[in-house]
């Protein structure tokens, strides 16, 4: 069953965050640093960023990156709404809905941890999709 969570872009300060909302809300926090990702070698320079991290608490998943997309961060584009898990076929059809007149930053694709892709929506929403590869 797919899930919708916020999901927290940083400029380089989301261990620090994330360490913060988990000493706030409790929880189990998981981290992943580009260092210890596959990307490590093609981005050596963001070794210690956050690639990705959950907080997770009962029903609530909070999940944030340092990974900046494209352009620069800015008040009003640091938050994403993440459609995450649910079947492949269940991702397509909301990507495919969701990108009716908006704009695709990253069309699904197969990635090293699961279907992952991006879109800004025709009211200018980001929204991100990612399902495990399970």
């Amino acid at each position: 069953m797919a899930q919708l969570n916020a999901y927290v872009t940083f400029n380089g300060n989301a261990r620090e965050a994330m360490e913060f909302y988990r000493d706030c809300l409790g929880g189990e926090l998981s981290l992943m640093t580009v260092g210890e990702s596959p990307m490590a070698s093609q981005m050596p320079d963001k070794k210690d960023n956050v690639l990705h991290s959950t907080l997770k608490k009962d029903g609530m998943v909070l999940m944030a990156s340092d990974m900046i997309m494209p352009g620069e961060l800015r008040q009003g584009n640091t938050i994403t709404l993440c459609i995450n898990g649910g079947t492949k076929e269940e991702l397509q059809q909301f990507f495919a809905k969701l990108s009716e007149g908006g704009t695709v930053g990253q069309p699904l694709t197969e990635a090293f941890f699961g279907t992952y892709g991006e879109l800004t929506d025709k009211f200018g929403i980001n929204w991100m999709f990612q399902a495990d590869n399970a």
